[in-house]
């Protein structure tokens, strides 16, 4: 039991996918009895640039790709599985024993101090980690005390594990929903968790299609301002540069 750290891994993807991506938005133009599935690499860049640049998406939806994610918080998978267009399987808290479950502790409480109604002023990490333990005390209790088999009184003890308590997903989006999936997440006013996730998604995906996904960041980068109005987070720029920049564009700072 103890805190654990994201860790995100590209476990399967659709075999040399930008190729198939091109080829079957070739064939959405080709005519006559020309095969459209025999696109060099650089035909292969130029359609998905193309495509790109005409939100002409469709032949994205081709490619899949799957993750599996550990060292994450149930409160960030309520979070990722809002995305529907997306296949999920998690770790169950019915069928898995939670007697000495990992958690997530947010950064946040780095360097921070609780006064306690007891007078005390404590560390707020040593503060979460004893009521991750006390937690995980009163969920065995709870569970020896309730009645069934183990499957029947971990249902219901599983009331009181809390949102941190750590979870594992194995996740598949295709492209297209990928593309969205960042735009949405890489945004900073995504919460650190789930922001995170997503940078390890794309930095996975990038290694094995890199023109597919060349330019994907938070949704600023396509509206080319940040949409959030004064909800925003001010570092449009800054996001420009470091998502668009890296990839030899040089306005990110303009």
């Amino acid at each position: 039991m103890g805190a654990v750290s994201i860790a995100v891994e590209l476990v399967g993807h659709t075999p040399d996918a930008e190729a198939l991506v091109a080829s079957a938005a070739r064939l959405c133009y080709a005519g006559g009895d020309e095969h459209p599935f025999d696109a060099g690499a650089a035909q292969r860049e130029g359609m998905i640039g193309f495509l790109r640049s005409m939100g002409h998406l469709s032949p994205l939806e081709h490619a899949v790709f799957s993750f599996y994610i550990h060292g994450v918080s149930r409160a960030m998978s309520h979070q990722l599985v809002r995305h529907r267009l997306a296949s999920y399987s998690q770790r169950s808290q019915r069928y898995v024993a939670h007697d000495r479950f990992d958690y997530v502790i947010p950064p946040s409480m780095e360097g921070r101090l609780v006064n306690t109604p007891e007078g005390e002023s404590r560390d707020a990490v040593e503060y979460f980690e004893e009521t991750m333990a006390l937690l995980a005390e009163r969920y065995r209790l709870l569970g020896d005390a309730l009645e069934g088999s183990g499957e029947e009184r971990r249902q219901d003890a599983r009331y009181l594990l809390p949102n941190a308590c750590e979870t594992r997903i194995a996740v598949t989006m295709n492209a297209r929903v990928l593309m969205h999936f960042f735009e949405e997440r890489l945004c900073r006013r995504a919460q650190w968790e789930i922001r995170e996730v997503a940078g390890q998604m794309l930095a996975r995906v990038k290694d094995v299609c890199p023109a597919l996904f060349a330019g994907c960041g938070p949704k600023c980068l396509r509206y080319g301002r940040c949409p959030e109005g004064a909800k925003g987070c001010g570092r449009y720029h800054e996001m420009r540069r470091y998502y668009l920049n890296a990839e030899g564009d040089d306005e990110g700072g303009s």
